[in-house]
């Protein structure tokens, strides 16, 4: 049977799909402090989202600890133990080829700030109140 050919819709929900669920494998290896780092231990780091390449070989974890404390201690040791995420990822995955991981700090918190602190400029109140 011809394998039937895939929309970019389709596409777009698999890298989803699979995104979520090496977040949530990475969530759950970094709450039961699996990784056995110091830092990683003292700190509760929390993985926003992860985004994969359409051919699902990179990954892109973006990750926040909790408080925005230490982010870049907290980065340096999960670089340190990228290769037994990766390993551990792959094992619970059950994917043809594993996401080879980054890890990138979530600036997503800080731009909503910014926004906020934009609408609540007087200047632009005024504009957005309604006469």
């Amino acid at each position: 049977m011809a394998r039937q050919p895939q929309t970019n819709e389709d596409q777009s929900i698999r890298l989803l799909k699979v995104g979520e669920r090496v977040r949530h494998l990475l969530s759950e290896l970094l709450t039961r402090q699996s990784v056995h780092d110091d830092t990683l231990s003292a700190h509760t780091v929390s993985v926003t989202e992860v985004r994969l390449t359409p051919d699902l070989r990179q990954a892109k974890a973006y990750v926040k600890p909790l408080l925005g404390g230490d982010e870049a201690e907290v980065l340096t040791a999960l670089r340190r133990n990228t290769a037994y995420l990766q390993r551990e990822v792959a094992q619970r995955l059950g994917l043809k080829f594993a996401p080879k991981l980054s890890f990138m700090a979530d600036e997503s918190f800080e731009e909503a700030d910014r926004i906020d602190q934009l609408l609540a400029d007087p200047r632009v109140t005024r504009d957005l109140s309604k006469d």
